[in-house]
């Protein structure tokens, strides 16, 4: 399987947030599995300006370049995107919301029927599976999960996947390893 990890961690003096990340991906590599970490802190990233050229001028590219571009490559070649990133004031890092943000391109301006809601329809024929990655504050609590897990299930929908698994650095990574291998 290939899966990339988006590494949302603002703090480069938090390396025991990046060495778990780093750590995860080395014993996915000895379960046969292709993994690239994108470090959003060394990302050149633009926001989002809503000009909509992706939908319009440049279908399915960005008009605004930045290392997006290979993000959204990287989404779209990938079994299972990883979205990780330490709670901060209970929720995962404005880095991590920017890369998001600029996965609009993904998906199609047409709209359908999911779930009784409209969304956009597909723009390319395979989209990953999602996964969800917190560190953990001093004081998170299982509210503080719930709600970003359920907000991370709405961006899966929106970006065409699914939310297949939320874990947090807390758990051993031989766990969260066989959580992803049994996707």
């Amino acid at each position: 399987m290939k899966i990339t990890i988006f590494n949302g961690n603002p703090d480069s003096s938090n390396r025991i947030f990046d060495h778990y990340l780093s750590t995860l991906a080395a014993r996915l590599k000895t379960s046969q599995h292709r993994t690239e970490i994108l470090i959003c802190r060394d990302m050149v990233l633009k926001s989002c300006v809503g000009c909509w050229d992706c939908w319009v001028r440049t279908p399915g590219r960005c008009s605004h370049s930045d290392d997006t571009t290979h993000a959204r490559h990287a989404i779209l070649h990938s079994d299972l995107a990883i979205w990780a990133s330490p709670l901060i004031m209970g929720f995962t890092s404005a880095l991590l919301k920017t890369v998001q943000d600029k996965m609009v391109p993904i998906i199609s301006p047409y709209f359908r029927m999911v779930q009784g809601e409209i969304h956009h329809r597909p723009r390319y024929r395979h989209y990953p599976k999602f996964g969800l990655l917190l560190g953990l504050e001093a004081d998170t609590d299982e509210e503080d999960i719930a709600i970003t897990k359920e907000l991370y299930e709405r961006l899966a929908l929106n970006l065409i996947s699914k939310l297949s698994f939320t874990a947090t650095s807390n758990q051993p990574v031989e766990e969260v390893c066989y959580a992803i291998n049994m996707l």
